[in-house]
């Protein structure tokens, strides 16, 4: 496996280039390495120091991520950005970074795991970003309290930043957007739905809500973001038969 197979295999999963105009992120191969071959590959959330020296612990040639180091403006070589950037050289580890892809895509996506953990019943899209929809709602399998939707998302059984029982006491319908969607409240509000999940709720949602009949869980950025990474790390290594490694590296943000 090369970097440039790598490339092709992850552009052939996501559309990263129906993302382009749409995504600060430059989604795609952000630090390359030496054109050697690449024996293992580490998933995690966040392009941080710490990600990469365990990446190098475990012996991953390339490490692919939600949130990489570039996002849409230049940035000088300097500080912390120059370290990472360094460290990354120096190990001979590749940084693959992909961004709003990884949460609309339907099967291998952040929100399409949160979906299908709820059970939520064939998710639409839903959570307009920038002309793309990169999100899902949908009818409950199942009506859920809002104590059992906790359980259902909570990633290594870490807590919620906060649960928000404000609609009926089990929804039948939800929606879901990971990380830092908190308008999106209203858009579910005006939907009529009994459930929204995202990563972080911001003050300025919280009334509508509560006047709303609204249910909100805030999962937390981080815990609602490892899904889409984890289950492109499962295809990676059914398909490309390559050893795999997940990073873990909360925020408890």
């Amino acid at each position: 496996m090369t970097t440039k197979k790598a490339d092709a295999w992850f552009r052939d999963l996501l559309d990263i280039d129906g993302f382009s105009a749409a995504d600060p992120s430059l989604n795609g191969l952000q630090v390359d390495n030496d054109g050697g071959e690449v024996e293992k590959i580490a998933f995690a959330v966040d392009a941080g120091l710490e990600t990469f020296k365990r990446a190098a612990e475990a012996g991953a040639g390339l490490l692919f991520v939600h949130h990489g180091l570039f996002w849409g403006s230049p940035l000088r070589i300097q500080g912390g950005h120059r370290q990472r950037i360094q460290f990354l050289l120096d190990h001979n580890i590749a940084l693959y970074a992909v961004h709003l892809p990884l949460d609309q895509h339907p099967q291998a996506g952040n929100n399409a795991v949160l979906a299908e953990r709820l059970g939520i019943k064939e998710p639409l899209p839903f959570g307009l970003y920038h002309g793309h929809k990169i999100g899902y709602k949908g009818i409950l399998a199942q009506p859920l309290s809002v104590e059992e939707a906790v359980k259902r998302l909570s990633f290594m059984n870490r807590p919620p930043l906060g649960v928000y029982p404000f609609g009926p006491g089990e929804s039948r319908t939800a929606a879901v957007v990971s990380g830092g969607a908190s308008e999106e409240a209203l858009e579910a509000l005006e939907e009529g739905l009994d459930l929204y999940v995202t990563g972080e709720i911001s003050h300025s949602v919280y009334h509508a809500a509560l006047e709303g009949h609204l249910n909100m869980i805030a999962g937390g950025h981080y815990s609602t973001e490892v899904w889409g990474v984890r289950r492109v790390m499962e295809r990676c290594m059914a398909e490309l038969h390559i050893e795999t490694e997940f990073i873990d590296v909360p925020t408890g943000l």
